[in-house]
Parts: C-alpha cells; structure tokens; sequence
C-alpha cells in the first residue's frame, strides 16, 4: 500500500481481534514513530509497548474513552520530555504510528493522554520518569471491524487565498 493510500484509507478503530501483534511489527511502528520530525530536532520522545494483558487492562481501566485497549494486542505510549515543541512532536510521531500500523495491516486508535488528569497514573504504572509528560495512549492490533465514519469533503475544508 502507498502512502497516499496509507493515508486516505486510515481509520481509527475501537474493536480488536485478541490476537498477539509480531514484535518485528511493533519495533517497526517505533522506528518509524522515531523519524518523525521534531522542533530544532530535539527528539524528546520516548515510546513504551505494552503488550502485557494485564498492563493493557489497567490502562483501559485508567483512561477515559479507552476500554478497548484492553483487547488490542498492543499499547503504544508516546512520552516526551517537556520541551517547548514536545506535544507537537509527540503528535506527529503518534502519526507516524498510526499510518505506519495502516500499512501493516493493523487498526489503531489515538486515545488522549495529554492534559489528561490521569496521564501520571498511567506513566507511574509504567515506571515513566518525573520529568516526561504523556503525549498519547495508542491501541494497536488487528481490527475487528470495519469503521468507515463520514469525512469532510475536500470541497467542504479547502480555502483559496483567504477564509
């Protein structure tokens, strides 16, 4: 799949196959999570998988609007240290993630972390240090539905020379 398609055809999804994502897969969503660009290339981001059942459901149980994290077969957090651009960066290498899992063939979903009153619970079960904010929770795995919600056309948001 190209990445124009990558792209167009990337929905988020809430409902997964219990089924165990390759760790090859997953190191390859980090390395892409990890070119993505940052402000001045300061690189603040860090990224914890979680693949651990258990982890997965206390996180569920955490965040709001999160339960189906439970039965992904993966957990990405994004974190980064608080840098002036960290949430800029942390979003576009939660990008990078999400498209990069479209082109394995996998659904994800980016669930809030950032200015998230339970962002710290989720980073202090995962051992995060002090200093790292949460940028996203992102479900990974094989989807179990087809989700195909009504985009905005192109004619709807593009403006030419002024609003």
């Amino acid at each position: 799949m190209d990445a124009i398609e990558v792209i167009k055809t990337r929905r988020s999804i809430r409902s997964y196959e219990e089924k165990p994502v390759p760790k090859e897969i997953l190191e390859d969503l980090i390395d892409c999570a990890r070119l993505a660009p940052s402000g001045v290339n300061v690189q603040p981001c860090d990224f914890i998988v979680i693949t651990d059942a258990e982890t997965r459901l206390k996180i569920a149980e955490i965040a709001d609007y999160g339960k189906f994290i439970a039965q992904a077969g993966a957990c990405i957090l994004v974190c980064a240290k608080r840098t002036k651009y960290y949430l800029e960066d942390g979003s576009a290498a939660t990008q990078n993630i999400l498209l990069a899992a479209k082109a394995h063939g996998l659904g994800s979903c980016w669930v809030a972390g950032d200015k998230k009153e339970y962002a710290r619970k989720i980073l202090d079960l995962v051992g995060a240090p002090d200093d790292y904010l949460l940028v996203s929770n992102i479900a990974v795995g094989y989807a179990a539905e087809e989700h195909h919600p009504r985009k905005r056309s192109l004619e709807e948001v593009i403006h030419w020379e002024k609003f």
